[in-house]
């Protein structure tokens, strides 16, 4: 597939995508029914984007540790340093800021027991890398998916209907075998139906069904929809580290609490460099409780929710 020309988004696709932010496993019909098309309508723009690699709902375990690093080195070994991290399975996303001379990643442990997720060793090009801090995400703070970047399609009325309410989980949940072979099916794909949830567990299509709704009830569970947010009018991406929480902030797709200098990292979306000037100066600057902001523009996200990038297709690793 030719990766230079960017595809067309239109109206009814820009529905269908805000439609799976409120609900990543919403039925085909429900999200008709609120549209005001047909059923085969929806799922032949679901499936133009998932097989043009442009979309995937993703299920996400919660509650592992996870830390954001940062990464600082020379340009000339910016590309292969974060290609190289892209590589690790226990990172999830990478991104190259600051214009290549820092890459940004996030690693994350394989259980809720284990330690914070290690540092990468060794990183490639190592004498060329000038500098390395570790934040250990303490919290993750999301916001409405409606007020995500480019979720402006849908009316009050209709955002409403097809939000599932969320469940933040206050207890750590105990899984069993059963419950990390459905994790791991549904972090391929979030989308993944119930008969081959059911083939993948041993179990039957309603006992699995019902398992996944009681993770995503306890607050173990989240789906994710993963797309190039350039494909929704926000191509310019920074990362902002701050001493105070704009979770509420429109424009921001991402906040944790972290450790660190800073204590609050968030990723910002916004259309054009004028509109990040703007929410520097304007929505960030007008909060009292600020102290200190720093914002390191994104040049390239390289993974992301596990996926590697390829353009604004979202591509799987090979193993």
């Amino acid at each position: 597939m030719e990766t230079t020309q960017s595809p067309m988004l239109d109206d009814l696709d820009h529905q269908v995508v805000q439609a799976l932010m409120l609900d990543g496993r919403a039925a085909f019909s429900k999200i008709a029914a609120v549209l005001g098309v047909s059923d085969q309508t929806v799922i032949r723009r679901y499936r133009r984007l998932r097989t043009a690699g442009l979309l995937r709902v993703v299920g996400r375990r919660v509650g592992l540790p996870e830390s954001w690093l940062r990464v600082q080195c020379t340009p000339d070994v910016a590309v292969a340093v974060a290609d190289a991290l892209a590589r690790r399975p226990d990172i999830s996303w990478v991104t190259l800021n600051s214009g290549g001379t820092e890459v940004n990643c996030m690693t994350r442990a394989g259980s809720r027991d284990a330690r914070d997720p290690l540092l990468p060793d060794p990183l490639p090009h190592v004498q060329r890398v000038a500098g390395m801090t570790a934040h250990t995400v303490l919290k993750v703070f999301t916001g409405a998916p409606s007020r995500r970047p480019g979720a402006n399609r849908l009316t009050h009325e209709q955002a409403a209907e097809l939000e599932r309410p969320t469940h933040p989980g206050t207890e750590p949940v105990h899984l069993d075998e059963t419950d990390l072979v459905l994790l791991a099916e549904l972090a391929r794909d979030g989308r993944t139906g119930c008969p081959e949830l059911a083939r993948a567990t041993g179990l039957s299509e309603s006992t699995a069904r019902r398992r996944m709704e009681h993770l995503q009830d306890v607050g173990a569970l989240v789906f994710d929809v993963e797309i190039d947010p350039a494909l929704l009018g926000c191509p310019t991406q920074a990362t902002l580290w701050a001493t105070v929480a704009p979770a509420d902030l429109p424009g921001i797709a991402f906040a944790a609490a972290v450790t660190g200098s800073a204590n609050l990292v968030a990723v910002v979306l916004c259309r054009d460099t004028g509109e990040l000037y703007e929410f520097l100066t304007d929505r960030l600057g007008s909060l009292p409780a600020i102290q200190r902001a720093e914002l390191s523009p994104v040049t390239r996200t390289v993974k992301r929710a596990g996926l590697l990038t390829d353009g604004h297709r979202l591509v799987d690793p090979a193993h």
